[in-house]
């Protein structure tokens, strides 16, 4: 959010990226991938993060069915 400061009649717009950001490169066409996916007023910072669980949501998946299909379980009633 742009800071506004008035110095003599003169307003100034002072932008800043907060300490703990940073700018990363995409390509046009991802840019307007991810607004597809997000939502009205949800920010890159949103949309990526909820991308980012619902990818390791699909890996815990994943290796589950690894484990399922590769392993011998012993059900918990014959403990």
């Amino acid at each position: 959010m742009p800071h506004i400061v008035i110095i003599n009649s003169y307003i100034l717009l002072l932008h800043h990226k907060p300490v703990n950001q940073t700018t990363i490169q995409v390509s046009r066409d991802t840019r307007d991938r991810l607004k597809k996916i997000g939502s009205k007023g949800q920010t890159y910072d949103e949309i990526i993060e909820k991308l980012l669980e619902i990818g390791q949501k699909v890996m815990f998946f994943n290796e589950l069915d690894r484990i399922s299909d590769n392993e011998e379980f012993v059900p918990l009633d014959q403990l």
